[in-house]
């Protein structure tokens, strides 16, 4: 094995006498190094892109939510209440009513969903920093704060006494009256902010109080929809977990951030996957030249094959010289390539070269994951592509340059 590596670093690194074998082989090694970079800058930019377009829901989603299991809503007493406060890890807690809605602002209708939170909701999120216009509701008022997208649709402002908003729910039952407007409940409001998170959020919801919440679905007291859960940060997500089914067997459904963005995680995921996919295929439609240039090494080389075979040397041994010199130049220009990815990222990153929006760089983000994956997967290929290459070595084809 020493003889056959000492003879492929040779064969690497010396010039051939044919000209056309010393071009094929810069380009093999410049597709590989170019491949290698391109693949590890693509995987930072969509590691870049995950964080920037999760980086939204740390401000609209709480560290833990919990669900019925069954139904719309639950009943909550306050010994149980003190309970979940009193779990070791939970900073805050806060009441959630939830519920679809139709507002009206004029001669233009919405469905849309009303969220009703309590005065510790903003102590579980951070909605209110996103709010671009206006201002956060205030306690006991008919105040709400819409996103970018309703505004929009409805045309309507913040503090817009002149266009008042009429929020409709259904009510619970059948045939109660004979106007239309006796099948609902309804509330006056004003809109004091409009919040500007992501086109879905800003197209699907409506902030109130809970008490507006609660009077428009005639819940009790102690009923809601849900509630949501600030962590501490060193909390164990597990152990908390564990407490709350512990302490309410079989009732709740509980859900972390991540599980509350199920779509836009797999979604991600999907694209980074695809992505992953296609530059493979491009190293590996760029490896075809290290495997021609292997075989044109090898046609050149036939009569040093001869002599090497001749002194005692076996195919095995020749066709391992092949198959480390083609290894060689994959990993070589595997890590030319990777160490220029991580100067570009580095340099995007501290230099912010490139830019999504006149005041935004593009986002990317370095992942040792990201440069393992491509190190595995530029070593891997580029190693049968050199084995393919080598058993193209013969005895026929020694003994033919004789």
């Amino acid at each position: 094995m020493n003889t056959s590596f000492y003879i492929a670093k040779r064969y690497l690194f010396s010039k051939s006498s044919n000209n056309a074998i010393n071009i094929m082989s810069l380009i093999a090694s410049g597709g590989v190094i170019v491949a290698s970079a391109a693949l590890l800058i693509v995987l930072s930019v969509f590691a870049g892109l995950k964080d920037y377009s999760l980086d939204f829901s740390n401000f609209t989603d709480p560290d833990l939510k919990i669900l019925p299991l069954e139904g719309k809503s639950f009943q909550l007493s306050e010994q149980e209440w003190n309970t979940l406060n009193n779990i070791d890890g939970v900073m805050a807690v806060s009441k959630i009513i939830e519920e679809r809605i139709v507002i009206k602002s004029e001669n233009k209708n919405l469905l849309a969903t009303l969220k009703g939170v309590d005065e510790n909701y903003l102590k579980v999120t951070q909605i209110d920093s996103m709010v671009s216009k206006g201002q956060w509701i205030s306690p006991e008022s008919n105040d709400v704060v819409s996103g970018w997208g309703i505004s929009n649709n409805l045309s309507f402002g913040v503090f817009n006494f002149l266009k008042p908003l009429t929020i409709y729910v259904p009510k619970p039952g059948k045939g109660q009256g004979s106007s239309r407007t006796s099948y609902f409940n309804s509330e006056v409001v004003t809109n004091v902010g409009l919040f500007n998170v992501n086109e879905n959020l800003d197209n699907e919801y409506i902030f109130s109080n809970i008490e507006l919440a609660r009077s428009l679905l005639n819940y009790k007291p102690t009923q809601i929809s849900a509630m949501e859960f600030k962590l501490n940060p060193e909390a164990d997500e597990d152990a908390i977990r564990n407490s709350i089914k512990m302490a309410f067997p079989n009732q709740f459904l509980i859900k972390n951030r991540a599980q509350l963005n199920d779509a836009l995680f797999k979604m991600l995921n999907t694209e980074n996957l695809a992505v992953y996919l296609i530059f493979t295929l491009v190293i590996i439609i760029s490896l075809f030249n290290v495997i021609g240039a292997i075989i044109m090494m090898i046609l050149d080389k036939k009569k040093s094959l001869n002599t090497l075979f001749n002194m005692g040397a076996e195919p095995k041994m020749i066709k391992s010289v092949f198959f480390l010199q083609g290894s060689l130049m994959t990993i070589l220009s595997g890590i030319i390539g990777i160490v220029i990815g991580l100067i570009i990222i580095y340099s995007q990153v501290k230099l912010e070269w490139v830019m999504l929006t006149p005041e935004f760089p593009y986002p990317v983000k370095l992942e040792l994951m990201n440069i393992v994956v491509v190190i595995v997967t530029i070593f891997g290929l580029g190693i049968i592509a050199s084995k393919l290459a080598s058993q193209r070595i013969t005895k026929d084809l020694i003994k033919t340059a004789a």
